[in-house]
């Protein structure tokens, strides 16, 4: 499985961006997946994380301007980012990790720990300057 995230860049204060995370070697409908990012010399923060079966959870203080979504159709996941922020400055991960099938129904923790994600993309560069 293959994770290769894309659509960072340097944007002023305010912007947007919409950042994609194209998976390759599965599909897209059989992962539990999660955005993170780390800022410059501060560890990596879980943004949203997304069920396969398409329920979200985001760290409280990424709601409002951050909005997750996906399309089986391209296996392809998305983050676009709104009003950015100087704060907003960091590399962003999408990660993977398969989900569970307990009794028919698939299952994922919804988790936005790190470690308990599996795949990893290489991260997308997001600065956010005047």
């Amino acid at each position: 499985v293959q994770l290769v995230e894309s659509g960072g860049g340097s944007v002023q204060p305010g912007g947007s961006l919409k950042l994609s995370c194209a998976i390759s070697g599965g599909t897209l409908d059989t992962f539990c997946m999660a955005w993170f990012r780390q800022p410059p010399g501060a560890e990596r923060e879980g943004i949203v994380s997304l069920g396969s079966d398409g329920s979200t959870y985001y760290r409280d203080p990424m709601k409002g301007r951050f909005a997750v979504s996906k399309d089986n159709d391209k296996n392809s996941l998305y983050l676009e980012i709104n009003n950015l922020k100087s704060e907003d400055t960091a590399t962003y991960y999408c990660a993977a990790e398969p989900h569970l099938v307990l009794g028919g129904t698939t299952v994922c923790a919804m988790s936005l720990v790190a470690l308990q994600y599996t795949y990893w993309g290489q991260g997308t560069q997001v600065t956010v300057s005047s």
